[in-house]
């Protein structure tokens, strides 16, 4: 953990990290509030060469496609399936940005979006997520367990078993409410609300 908040994931997975968290649940902020807001957003993100415009249609796309990707972030937990509404908008995003296979002269294969614009940027963001996935990091990239917070963190923990995006923070949260509804049991009063 950082003076700032939960360690960053490994480079480039860090930057879908930070585009999960362009909409902080808790405190209710949202960093993509406006087309122009995405554009400068996925240029900062070096995910476009150059400056480009965003539409109102461009903005409901990426924001539909973090919230999928919250989604598969969550499956990350457990091991279970990504909500098929998930599945469909990271494959659609995929295919807007025409997504493909290319093999390098060193016999490796990437993943590289032939769209340009906004969906180019997005399918970037997807090429980041399927080498992720291809190396072993992207079970890593979770969604905290608090489900008032979500925040995407990273777990760096060795058995891969991390639930909070802080121990400190929102795990101290469920463990003092876990402790609160035990007490509430022993007295007969039940959990508290």
């Amino acid at each position: 953990m950082t003076a700032t908040g939960p360690a960053p994931a490994p480079a480039p997975l860090e930057t879908v990290r930070q585009f999960v968290n362009t909409c902080d649940l808790e405190a209710v902020t949202e960093k993509l509030s406006t087309p122009e807001a995405l554009a400068a957003w996925l240029h900062d993100a070096s995910l476009t060469p150059v400056a480009v415009n965003a539409s109102e249609d461009d903005l409901r796309h990426a924001l539909e496609l973090r919230e999928a990707l919250r989604e598969a972030m969550a499956a990350n937990h457990s091991g279970t399936s990504v909500a098929p509404e998930a599945v469909a908008t990271v494959n659609a995003t995929a295919d807007r940005a025409g997504l493909g296979l290319t093999l390098t002269a060193d016999a490796a294969w990437t993943t590289q979006a032939r769209a340009s614009g906004v969906d180019g940027a997005l399918g970037a963001l997807l090429a980041l997520v399927a080498e992720a996935a291809g190396n072993g990091t992207w079970r890593r990239l979770k969604i905290c367990a608090n489900d008032a917070c979500r925040w995407a963190f990273y777990d760096h923990s060795r058995a891969q078993t991390g639930k909070w995006c802080s121990m400190q923070l929102c795990g101290n949260r469920a463990k003092q409410q876990a402790w609160r509804e035990r007490q509430d049991l022993k007295k007969g009063t039940g959990p508290a609300r």
